[in-house]
């Protein structure tokens, strides 16, 4: 059985898939978001706080693959959309808590922008404003700007550029599932070394956000009004209820296992959904395609599908990372395509990022910026 559905009835209405149709980074998965690059989430991480166990740090990457000399253009939050954390801790696919974050329109090329911060369904929900760090085009990037909500919600906070913290080689996967063989993995190089993210970051208290699960579930949405008018006089003018626009949670699950066709609708839909089986067929054909054996494919959607697309996290044992949370360094590439593979190490020769992690909060590498004149090397690895 997968998915509660007897894998022979599901595969029995699918035609094989082809696993190279399949993108292979959640930066612009879907047709929809790589048509609206501030909507496009890149990747979720959840993890424990090491310089304080007590806490939970949330990250969401927007809009990637951002060169450091277009800082003033690019580098910026786009008003009008909400970025949520659906947080869900009671061990179904049902939202518990949320956190939303708003942006004003940025004042100025290089000026930082107002965020609204909401938090609801936690021990100490309620609402609190912060700058950004505003990006620059200096040889050295500014220090990030941190908010902290002391008695309030007591959340602290920070949103800006940073370099991309994802580390994969898109080229030399792709041309492996997509028929290839062991020596395109051995290629070596980070598609997204040398290129830039827009980046939220939250550290929490975790007891705030504890249910009756032992583990916390972490899923980020991008969303935007069902309508939007634009008019010569008034600009833009929304209207309706939030519609997600982008959805991210275990990695890699949109962008590879669901098929090109379907992308925009998982993107449309929410965790109930994914535990309906609403997915499952797709999933299930993928793996297969790829030659997955039963005991990973019911691994795998015990960790997407049973209960939803979220992130968990057990607060309680931080020394292990990916499934359990997903920390900056954890080679998720690495991992799933071990367990895609039926648990023979495989991996991309990419086994870190580019730059050094930060050593505090938000813990994300700064920015690249524009390099000195007579430099050759822009640092990209494509």
């Amino acid at each position: 059985m997968a998915f509660g559905i007897p894998l022979s009835t599901l595969l029995a209405a699918l035609a094989p898939l082809t696993p190279a149709a399949s993108l292979l980074s959640d930066h612009g998965d879907a047709p929809l978001v790589s048509n609206d690059q501030g909507t496009d989430i890149g990747d979720i991480y959840f993890f424990v706080d090491p310089i304080d166990t007590s806490r939970v740090v949330l990250i969401m990457t927007t809009r990637g693959f951002l060169v450091p000399g277009e800082a003033g253009n690019f580098a910026f939050f786009q008003s009008g959309l909400n970025y949520r954390f659906g947080i869900e801790n009671t061990g179904d696919a049902i939202e518990d808590a949320s956190i939303d974050i708003s942006f004003a329109p940025r004042p100025g090329a290089f000026m930082p922008q107002d965020a609204t911060i909401t938090v609801t369904g936690s021990a100490n929900a309620g609402s609190f404003s912060a700058p950004t760090t505003a990006p620059s085009l200096a040889d050295m990037a500014p220090a990030p700007t941190v908010t902290s909500d002391t008695g309030g919600t007591e959340i602290s906070f920070f949103a800006g550029v940073v370099d991309d913290p994802f580390f994969f080689d898109v080229v030399g996967v792709g041309r492996f599932l997509g028929g290839g063989t062991a020596a395109d993995l051995m290629r070596g190089r980070d598609t997204f070394a040398g290129y830039n993210t827009m980046a939220i970051a939250l550290s929490l208290p975790a007891a705030d956000f504890m249910g009756t699960a032992t583990t916390i579930g972490v899923s980020g949405f991008t969303e935007l009004p069902q309508r939007t008018k634009r008019t010569r006089v008034l600009g833009i003018r929304d209207k309706g209820t939030n519609v997600n626009v982008d959805r991210a949670g275990i990695p890699a699950v949109n962008s590879v296992l669901v098929p090109f066709a379907r992308k925009d609708e998982y993107n449309r839909a929410g965790t109930v959904d994914d535990a309906a089986g609403s997915f499952a067929p797709d999933i299930v054909a993928s793996l297969t395609a790829l030659g997955t054996n039963q005991t990973n494919i019911d691994l795998l959607a015990g960790l997407a599908v049973t209960n939803g697309d979220y992130l968990r996290l057990d607060p309680a044992n931080m020394m292990d990372g990916f499934p359990n949370g997903r920390r900056l360094p954890d080679d998720v590439i690495d991992i799933i395509l071990t367990i895609v593979l039926n648990d023979v190490p495989t991996g991309d020769s990419v086994p870190a990022n580019d730059v050094a992690f930060g050593l505090a909060f938000p813990y994300l590498a700064p920015p690249n910026q524009p390099f000195m004149p007579g430099t050759v090397d822009d640092g990209t690895q494509n």
